[in-house]
């Protein structure tokens, strides 16, 4: 069966842009375009109920996803967001629900200085889809496909915690309410990495978000930029929630390949000045190293793995 990746590269993905004014396609995490003097960004997500959150979400934490998860993709990309619209599809149009969501949405757009400007509204399934619209500097890009052999490999923040929170609302773990409380937000109100995106700007090498787990968001910079990697479990960042609730192997994994973390993953030429500079306003680690040699080699305590998974795949 094919999966969303294999979806678009057979059908969805043309041998090269028609149009000149396209300067990125399908491939990164955001589609760039020259209109004039202005550089122009654009990206698109889809959240579904029972696929992207589960029915006992609530409406003001469904509506702060659905656009933080455009924001990550910006975030990836160095890019300022500026306009969005918004798809809502309801099964049914409750005052309250809708207040909620309402409320919520504008609340994290007012935080980015995002506007919506238009949209559709229909009646199905729940599902949120909001395009993102905003500019670059062409000049500082982030790409996946710039990653170079002595790269050193970073992620920001720590990994993990969303996976966790989603395991305690599937209930296949109990947590104490205090730390439930700490590792539910990193789920369900993910802070977009604007900020350091845009620091990283003509810096990085190349850059994604970790939104399908980290295993498989690398192997897309590696696919792209025609190299491979070294990382190394044990330099993972993960937080106390998560070697509290579970064993540092199982905690290891699951910041490996559990997803829905929205922090950046990104490459640098060898100790690169950036990292003490951002130092006191970002949690910056690094994991491992690009290499010549293809392919993503994981080690743990010393060992060469293989995880049962990279990462969340649809029509898998």
């Amino acid at each position: 069966m094919l999966n969303e990746f294999d979806i678009i590269k057979q059908y969805f993905t043309q041998t090269k842009n028609t149009h000149p004014e396209i300067i990125l396609g399908i491939g990164d995490d955001a589609a760039v375009w020259q209109q004039g003097n202005a550089t122009l960004v654009a990206s698109v997500d889809t959240l579904i109920e029972g696929k992207h959150f589960l029915s006992v979400c609530r409406p003001e934490d469904i509506a702060y996803k659905a656009l933080a998860v455009n924001l990550s993709d910006f975030a990836a990309m160095g890019a300022t967001p500026r306009w969005f619209t918004l798809a809502l599809t309801l099964p049914i149009a409750h005052s309250d629900w809708l207040e909620k969501f309402s409320h919520s949405l504008f609340a994290l757009a007012k935080q980015y200085d995002v506007v919506l400007i238009g949209g559709d509204t229909t009646q199905g399934a729940l599902s949120i889809t909001i395009q993102l619209m905003g500019t670059i500097d062409k000049d500082k890009m982030l790409l996946r496909n710039q990653a170079k052999p002595g790269d050193e490999i970073y992620v920001s923040g720590t990994l993990g915690d969303a996976g966790l929170a989603l395991r305690v609302l599937q209930k296949k773990i109990t947590l104490p309410e205090s730390v439930a409380l700490l590792v539910l937000p990193k789920l369900n109100r993910p802070e977009a990495q604007i900020p350091l995106g845009l620091a990283l700007g003509g810096v990085a090498h190349a850059a994604i978000d970790i939104s399908d787990g980290l295993a498989q968001d690398l192997g897309h910079i590696l696919q792209a930029s025609n190299v491979g990697a070294d990382i190394y479990l044990d330099q993972l960042p993960l937080s106390e929630s998560l070697t509290q609730a579970l064993s540092r192997v199982d905690a290891e994994n699951l910041a490996l390949t559990a997803g829905d973390d929205y922090q950046l993953c990104f490459t640098l030429a060898p100790n690169h000045p950036i990292i003490s500079e951002l130092a006191p306003t970002h949690t910056l680690t690094r994991i491992g190293e690009i290499t010549q040699q293809g392919g993503l080699r994981i080690h743990q305590k010393g060992q060469l793995i293989r995880p049962q998974t990279l990462g969340w795949q649809h029509f898998k």
